[in-house]
């Protein structure tokens, strides 16, 4: 006859190790609560003890967008972050706080939670934004930023107006409004095959894929945060959150943007900037981080290291 086997006893975890995990500081992704009670889902790759670099994405997507430099970072060993904006990929759809001011007040609810110390910021389009306001009203303060990067970013100001003649008019921005009241899957569809990653231009290298990653990302979103959120990034004026920033920060563009207008933004950035090291790509698209992965992935790698 078989002998009884003894019950299991639960031994409670070290308390050390109870409040590593509240923090997150030992999940690889996760979720935190902002002071609104918006939910904000992240990811936390790598060993916690390196240097982080944390990934802001563009509209309407999430932080997925960044993958493929998250795992190249990874590979390099580095600690790497990002997270999905409020009303963004699986992030809480909220009604409110689709704003400049909240994108960067919920990016630094994630930096505080994670401790992130000596770490490097870099947004792409909106997230550029993003990164322009936390790096000016909460990473330098707090002192846990020391470089920046703006990839087709929107700051300073992406809407035409008298002192920027070279913006966005606002029928187009109104235009966007419009087709995604109306299909937002269709859309999105038509941004994704054409002017974002350049698709529309003769010759180029269709990727199906790609195209289909992005509407993803996209309809995983909320369609009111992505309403609310053009005016986010094409009206919010950050001339003084770039004149703030002190770090290095690295601006990159290509000439072929369809989306930023780059001659203005990434010229404007540079020059309102105090210590901006800029790089213009001859042809690449807004997409560019996807599309010429390898080429940006080398060169973010050079201005972190040095």
């Amino acid at each position: 006859m078989q002998e009884p086997v003894a019950p299991r006893r639960w031994i409670c975890p070290k308390p050390d190790v109870v409040r590593s995990f509240e923090r997150g500081t030992d999940m690889s992704s996760g979720f935190i609560k902002t002071k609104d009670g918006t939910e904000i889902f992240y990811k936390d790759w790598g060993r916690k003890d390196a240097r982080p670099i944390v990934f802001h994405h563009g509209w309407p997507l999430s932080s997925d967008d960044w993958d493929t430099q998250m795992l190249f970072f990874l590979a390099n060993g580095y600690r790497v972050v990002a997270h999905d904006r409020r009303g963004h990929g699986r992030s809480t759809q909220v009604d409110t706080g689709n704003d400049m001011d909240h994108y960067a007040s919920d990016a630094s609810a994630v930096a505080e939670h994670l401790d992130l110390r000596n770490a490097i910021h870099i947004g792409h389009s909106t997230g550029g934004g993003e990164v322009a306001r936390y790096v000016a009203k909460y990473g330098e303060p707090q002192g846990r930023v020391t470089k920046a990067v703006l990839v087709s970013a929107v700051p300073p100001l992406m809407l035409k107006t008298e002192k920027n003649p070279g913006g966005t008019p606002i029928e187009v921005l109104d235009g966007l409004r419009k087709a995604l009241a109306e299909n937002r899957a269709q859309f999105y569809l038509d941004v994704a095959s054409g002017p974002f990653y350049g698709f529309n231009r003769p010759g180029a290298k269709i990727s199906q894929g790609v195209i289909q990653n992005w509407w993803r990302q996209g309809m995983a979103g909320g369609a009111l945060a992505h309403y609310e959120g053009i005016k986010a990034f094409s009206e919010t004026d950050q001339t003084d959150d770039l004149k703030a920033i002190t770090v290095p920060t690295l601006v990159l563009q290509g000439d072929d943007d369809q989306v930023v207008p780059y001659g203005d933004a990434s010229l404007l950035q540079a020059k309102l900037l105090r210590r901006s090291t800029l790089k213009i790509y001859p042809g690449f698209p807004h997409g560019m981080l996807t599309t010429h992965a390898d080429v940006i992935n080398r060169d973010l790698l050079t201005f972190i290291k040095d």
